[in-house]
């Protein structure tokens, strides 16, 4: 959830709305399809209790296949992030979040 926040901080603090939040990749889905087609941008960790972000990732692409979602990873993830982007991520972010390489990676997601 402390990623969570941060990241909701750092795109409200750029004047983006953030929709809607979820504490895992069930929820993520879930709420994706509620408020379609109203989302410009999911940020999606890969590591999440009950789905993995991967596997909500899958299931968002079949859902929508011109879903922008940037992934979320801790270092020493790169297989799952290389899985991310070929199955539709639009860019990834490493964390620990730095604001300004959270903020050009969304802006090149939205492109």
């Amino acid at each position: 959830m402390f990623v969570t926040k941060q990241i909701s901080q750092i795109l409200t603090s750029e004047g983006f709305d953030v929709v809607g939040v979820a504490g895992n990749g069930l929820e993520g889905l879930e709420k994706y399809k509620e408020l379609f087609p109203n989302v410009d941008l999911v940020t999606m960790d890969i590591t999440m209790p009950k789905m993995d972000g991967v596997s909500a990732l899958e299931k968002i692409i079949e859902f929508d296949k011109n879903a922008r979602v940037v992934m979320i990873s801790a270092l020493g993830k790169q297989d799952l992030v290389k899985k991310s982007l070929l199955i539709g991520a639009k860019n990834y972010i490493v964390k620990p979040l730095d604001r300004k390489k959270v903020l050009e990676r969304v802006l090149l997601a939205l492109k």
